[in-house]
């Protein structure tokens, strides 16, 4: 993802590519540039914005330095908690930095979101499944959390009921019926070499059934939404997660 981004910014005629992290390819050269191992080198060369894209452990610590620094931050990583992001918000209140947090930058997992919401008020149930390659660290993924959060936002906010309770009594095999998110909305991790990233949610109601899928088959399918957030972010102020605002959406 960070190569990708690299030859994205370059590309652009708005934006210049100035600095390079990341410790495990010290020394390697992207579009012309060296990487550097250490985060100080961001300001040193005097970026505005980084994107970053890296651990989550990496990621708590990164943070506190863009919003000392005043560097507008664009993150990608996953796996950040709840209470992890409402401390992030506060340190970019008191910055003069902004960050966009997405759990997933490609266009049309952010409009998939939505069409969960448009679709959760007048459906029965609805199980997520995630897939992604076998190197993704955490699971599930930010993007499926945050689809169960906004389909259990969404029917509460239409008055609905809560999806019922799920009926399984006898798992033969733990963890059979996968993990419960918001709203109790089950989500099932998939995780295998050749993938990337996609998402399939599946509603059901008597005698019917809606799947709603996104595949990125290529990780040039996050750049659009990663330069929008780029472009964006320093008119954003504080926090802002996910791309939906930046949309419209």
């Amino acid at each position: 993802m960070g190569r990708e981004v690299c030859l994205a910014v370059a590309a652009a005629s708005d934006l210049e590519l100035v600095a390079l992290v990341d410790p495990a390819h010290a020394g390697e050269r992207i579009e012309g540039r060296a990487v550097e191992a250490d985060i100080e080198a961001l300001h040193a060369h005097g970026a505005e914005v980084v994107v970053d894209f890296s651990v989550a452990d990496a990621v708590r610590a990164n943070l506190r330095v863009y919003a000392a620094q005043g560097i507008h931050a664009v993150v990608g990583t996953t796996g950040l908690a709840d209470a992890e992001l409402e401390a992030a918000a506060r340190l970019f209140a008191d910055s003069e930095a902004n960050a966009v947090v997405a759990p997933n930058f490609a266009i049309g997992a952010v409009l998939l979101l939505r069409f969960c919401e448009l679709a959760a008020p007048h459906m029965d149930g609805v199980e997520v499944i995630e897939l992604h390659h076998d190197a993704k660290r955490d699971a599930p993924s930010g993007t499926a959390r945050q689809t169960a959060a906004g389909i259990a936002g969404a029917r509460a906010r239409a008055g609905s009921a809560p999806f019922a309770a799920d009926p399984t009594t006898e798992l033969v095999l733990p963890g059979a019926r996968g993990g419960e998110g918001p709203g109790g909305i089950r989500i099932h991790s998939i995780r295998l070499p050749g993938l990337v990233a996609h998402e399939e949610v599946i509603f059901g109601a008597p005698g019917q059934s809606l799947t709603i899928r996104h595949d990125s088959y290529d990780r040039r399918s996050f750049m659009p939404g990663v330069l929008l957030a780029v472009r964006r972010v320093p008119t954003c102020p504080g926090l802002t997660i996910g791309l939906e605002a930046l949309l419209g959406l």
